[in-house]
């Protein structure tokens, strides 16, 4: 196990003392096995989404802009999602290629955030997400022009219902939807501490495969 709870012994005041556990990791970590590690804790803890994560984006000139997006895999290391190719987000991965990701859970008092270069994953990778698609959200894929202005919602529904008709059961992956792959350049683990003393890693990878320096930051 690459990180641990220990124990101390806090004194804030001559009145006040409190005990708490605090977050350690070793100096080379894992951190796509610590961050799987996590996720399964947060599984079991948050209410719903447990991989909702917040996708920072910035445009040619440098304007950011955010939006929370769902994990759906990690493959070779890189944090994939799915989205419309001609959304705003999609237009700006494909002006910069830069990308950050934030993860926060709030029932076990953590954070994860990475930074990285963005990229679109294989058509069959793609291919074999949308397939997993319930029929419902295959449709949606097709009748959702993201990020475009939309006159009214009952347009929308219409246009679903033509979509039903015309599809069976057999769907394509629209061209224009597909998933994009985030590859990490630095990873940060935060966890909540008392008195804002929180626990703060950050890690930068060496020229070893899965082994990362980490080194504490101040809160």
């Amino acid at each position: 196990m690459k990180y641990g709870k220990i124990s101390t012994k806090i004194v804030i005041s001559t009145k006040i003392i409190i005990w708490r556990s605090y977050l350690e990791l070793e100096k080379i970590v894992d951190p796509i096995q610590l961050f799987k590690d996590w996720l399964s804790e947060a599984e079991e803890k948050e209410i719903r989404d447990p991989n909702a994560m917040q996708l920072a984006t910035v445009s040619k000139d440098g304007m950011p802009s955010v939006r929370t997006v769902l994990l759906k895999d990690i493959i070779d290391g890189d944090f994939v999602f799915y989205t419309n190719y001609q959304s705003r987000k999609s237009r700006e991965i494909t002006q910069t290629g830069k990308g950050a990701i934030c993860f926060y859970w709030k029932s076990l008092n953590r954070q994860v955030r990475l930074i990285g270069n963005l990229k679109k994953v294989s058509d069959e990778v793609s291919d074999k997400y949308y397939q997993s698609r319930s029929k419902g959200s295959q449709i949606g894929a097709w009748a959702s022009k993201q990020s475009r202005e939309l006159e009214s919602r009952e347009f929308l529904m219409q246009q679903v219902k033509l979509l039903e008709k015309k599809y069976n059961d057999d769907i394509p992956r629209p061209s224009f939807w597909g998933g994009f792959a985030l590859k990490p350049i630095e990873f940060e683990f935060w966890e909540d501490g008392d008195f804002r003393l929180h626990d703060r890693f950050i890690l930068k990878p060496t020229d070893v495969k899965n082994e990362w320096i980490a080194k504490r930051h101040y809160p």
